[in-house]
């Protein structure tokens, strides 16, 4: 694979992920070939003791300019310990690489503080005396709040002897003696090494989502409501990312995008290892999710998720992806292609707020209404609708239809090479015949009656075969329709 290719099927990025009833908490997006990895910062043991990470003890001295150099935040009242928000640079000789942003202080000297209130922390440790022992553990998920800028309120003064107060929501170097003109932070390359310890902060797997066959969405299961600059990526066995917010409207489409084709080259692939054990009738030219509208509007669900596959002459419905060759026979519907017609929708058509949307018709006149994510997904099935109806055309190239006509039953016969045969079903005497190329429109009464404009190849005028014809199995609209569809690819 060259570096280019490599570039388009990899993505990375940091977002915020809601999971559950949690508060979003950030996490950052890897996005390969075939899988997107969603990952938390944790801290961890990377040399002197097996790979962990969990609760550290770390030793430091105040100094009489910078103090400890700790900023914290937060406390019991907002359901967290308190944690380490800056770190001065002064100090981490001091600290020796061992704390971090982020750090939840759980004991300071022996005391127990995870279910102390902010300003009982900042207590302890200004009588902690000059050297204090933390005992620490990362906080992976830290609240929205603990990532604010400092407040101009907290301004931070040189001595410990401050009578002032600081809010929780706010760093508070107040009270630790941290120097106001220490405001940098470390990265993660400038802490030094600790003697036979030495820990990191890293991005670790959370949750690992295979791509092939997964589907995402925008809008909130089961109906029309999108969400704000947020969507899911949900895997085939179930496995959900969670609702990831991006920073602006781009960043989601940009995600959304490079998601979509990466599952699109991956079901490609598949589709072509699949079609090895088919017969040349029998291949696959599209699978993909949609999401199908619920024809009852009294349910709460408006909207139901739905694989769909065009598969030889046919449409297949599935509620989950095919995996065998049994799964093809368990379809929750089959139809035949060249019996239904395909409609992209536009947006004066649409029946709620959800875009991208197509309907298909069946041969009973049933109306399916479905939706995709993106316009891709919409450009990719309907080019993949106009192959399957082009093969199946090529392949039958005759249909007759039964019809009633003056009483009489009759046959009217579409042939994709030589044209219109309409005929007598009893004598088989031809009553007109003409070509596709002679067909310059039709129209019908949504009923029964049908109207064909056809040329007259000698005198190029315009004739009209206006005839009361009862379809037996399909309605006049349902074949005005195809009709159209199948003229339009013969020619």
């Amino acid at each position: 694979m060259d570096f280019r290719t490599a570039c388009e099927e990899t993505k990375t990025g940091v977002c915020l992920l809601q999971d559950g009833n949690q508060e979003p908490f950030k996490v950052r997006l890897h996005l390969a070939k075939d899988i997107l990895m969603i990952q938390e910062q944790d801290v961890i043991c990377v040399s002197g003791e097996p790979f962990y990470s969990g609760e550290r003890t770390v030793t430091i001295r105040r100094q009489t300019v910078g103090g400890f150099g700790l900023s914290i935040k937060g406390g019991a009242e907002h359901n967290i310990p308190v944690v380490i928000s800056k770190i001065s640079k002064e100090q981490r000789a001091e600290l020796s690489g061992l704390l971090f942003i982020g750090d939840a202080i759980l004991q300071i000297n022996g005391i127990n503080v995870r279910k102390c209130r902010h300003e009982e922390v900042v207590q302890v440790l200004r009588n902690a005396g000059e050297e204090v022992t933390l005992t620490v553990s990362f906080l992976k998920r830290a609240p929205a709040f603990l990532k604010l800028p400092l407040n101009e309120d907290c301004a931070c003064a040189p001595s410990d002897q401050s009578s002032g107060t600081s809010s929780p929501l706010c760093d508070s170097g107040l009270h630790l003696n941290y120097h106001p003109n220490n405001t940098d932070t470390l990265s993660c390359s400038s802490w030094p090494a600790s003697p036979g310890l030495r820990w990191e902060k890293r991005w670790c797997d959370l949750r690992l989502i295979p791509l092939l066959h997964s589907r995402f969405s925008q809008y909130l299961p089961g109906s029309d409501l999108c969400r704000q600059n947020a969507f899911q990526v949900i895997a085939v066995d179930g496995v959900c990312s969670g609702i990831i917010q991006c920073l602006s409207a781009e960043d989601c489409i940009d995600w959304l995008q490079a998601i979509a084709s990466n599952i699109s080259n991956l079901t490609k692939h598949n589709i072509k290892k699949i079609n090895r054990n088919f017969p040349v009738n029998q291949q696959i030219v599209y699978m993909g999710w949609t999401e199908e509208r619920e024809q009852d509007s009294l349910q709460d669900r408006m909207y139901t998720p739905k694989f769909l596959a065009l598969r030889g002459s046919s449409l297949y419905k599935f509620i989950a992806p095919p995996v065998t060759t049994w799964d093809w026979t368990r379809a929750e519907k089959t139809f035949s292609v060249y019996e239904i017609m395909c409609k992209i929708l536009k947006d004066s058509d649409l029946l709620d707020r959800r875009k991208h949307c197509f309907s298909v018709q069946s041969e009973s006149g049933e109306d399916l209404y479905f939706s995709v994510e993106l316009e891709s997904d919409l450009t990719l099935w309907e080019k993949a609708f106009q192959t399957a109806t082009f093969l199946e055309v090529e392949r039958i190239q005759c249909k007759t239809y039964a019809c009633v006509l003056e009483s009489h039953l009759m046959g009217l016969t579409i042939d994709f090479s030589m044209g219109f045969v309409c005929f007598d079903a009893a004598t088989k005497a031809v009553l007109w015949r003409y070509k596709f190329s002679q067909l310059k429109g039709s129209s019908d009464d949504g009923k029964s009656k049908i109207k064909f404009l056809f040329q007259n190849q000698d005198t190029k005028q315009i004739e009209a075969k206006v005839k009361t014809i009862h379809f037996l199995y399909k309605s006049s609209t349902q074949f005005s329709k195809q009709l159209g569809e199948w003229g339009s690819i013969v020619n």
